[in-house]
């Protein structure tokens, strides 16, 4: 099945000629895994091998805003205030997940994305990014579709953006059948006040493989990755379970080696797939050693240099200490918007 035959289906009693109005606006957060979305069973729809479990970031994604204008002949983008070549990398990305929902009047739209995370840096800006597009769209074109239907669309642009469209921890089940109708993320109910995170710059330029190509690669050319449908699939299983009983320590040591098994599966590629920095190692080995000294920190890290430390909001003043520039998020503080 293409792309576009399953939006179809999607939509079948919701696919207006046109917008519904001229303009909508929609934030989405990023999300970081704890147990990895790594290898698609079926490329075209974005499904996934294994079901994944996140953890989403409020305070740091995109805020899209659609304009439709009948005048307008086609797209356009402004990225953080800039207008960006129609032909780069991300114009066309957009602009492809815009032509899933063209119908035979190809309407075009201009498209204002804020967004405070740097882009293709292995901090899910792309999930954040389709995220937001998926929400703007279901109110531009007054599509009501429900969050559960809307993951399966936003999945189309960015398989991690299953995931962002709730607050708090999200599993992304990865279905059995062949037409992805049943890959689609839900939220888990549990509220966790204590549980925080700090992102850990290293740096925020574009990393040099995309985390798609990796992942196609890390398929392709290595026999180790026999071994990662099983891990990632117990790995949920304890995931859910400490988040249940508040087990911290259980799922800092479980979403740590699911990070680590994934870049160690990459590094067995050929050729080799590395995203570590000396300066992400470096960072990894002090928070082996805070661990050693009896911190109850741990940390997970994306296809990219940066790390995400994840810890209790007793321990955030450490934290600070050890790590001057790490930006620390309490997850479940209400307080917070986007």
């Amino acid at each position: 099945m293409k792309r576009s035959e399953f939006t179809q289906i999607i939509l079948h009693h919701h696919m207006p000629t046109e917008p519904q109005q001229t303009r909508a606006t929609a934030f989405a957060p990023i999300n970081i895994a704890l147990s990895k979305y790594w290898g698609k069973r079926n490329s075209e729809l974005n499904l996934p091998v294994t079901s994944s479990l996140s953890i989403t970031i409020p305070t740091k994604g995109s805020k899209t805003t659609l304009v439709w204008t009948s005048q307008q002949t086609q797209d356009s983008i402004v990225f953080n205030g800039e207008e960006i070549d129609r032909h780069s990398v991300l114009a066309q990305g957009i602009t492809q997940f815009f032509d899933l929902f063209r119908p035979t009047h190809r309407w075009h739209l201009h498209t204002i994305i804020e967004t405070n995370i740097a882009l293709a840096a292995g901090f899910a800006s792309s999930a954040s990014g389709f995220a937001a597009l998926a929400l703007a769209m279901n109110d531009l074109f007054a599509w009501r579709l429900e969050l559960s239907t809307l993951s399966m669309l936003a999945r189309l642009g960015s398989g991690s953006a299953t995931r962002s469209l709730w607050t708090g921890f999200v599993e992304w089940h990865c279905g059995q059948r062949d037409d992805g109708m049943d890959s689609y993320a839900a939220p888990l109910l549990e509220h966790w006040p204590e549980f925080c995170v700090g992102l850990l710059d290293i740096r925020t330029t574009e990393k040099p493989i995309s985390s798609r190509k990796a992942m196609q690669d890390t398929m392709n050319t290595t026999s180790l990755y026999s071994c990662w449908p099983e891990k990632a699939t117990h790995d949920i299983r304890l995931l859910k379970h400490a988040i249940d009983q508040k087990d911290f320590s259980l799922l800092g040591s479980v979403a740590e080696q699911n990070a680590l098994t994934m870049h160690a599966i990459m590094l067995s590629s050929w050729p080799p797939i590395c995203y570590f920095l000396p300066d992400t190692i470096a960072a990894i080995q002090r928070v082996w050693a805070l661990r050693q000294t009896g911190l109850d920190l741990y940390f997970t890290q994306d296809a990219g240099p940066n790390l995400v430390l994840l810890f209790l909001k007793k321990d955030a003043n450490t934290v600070k200490q050890s790590f001057p520039n790490v930006e620390i998020v309490s997850i479940f503080d209400d307080r917070i918007k986007p």
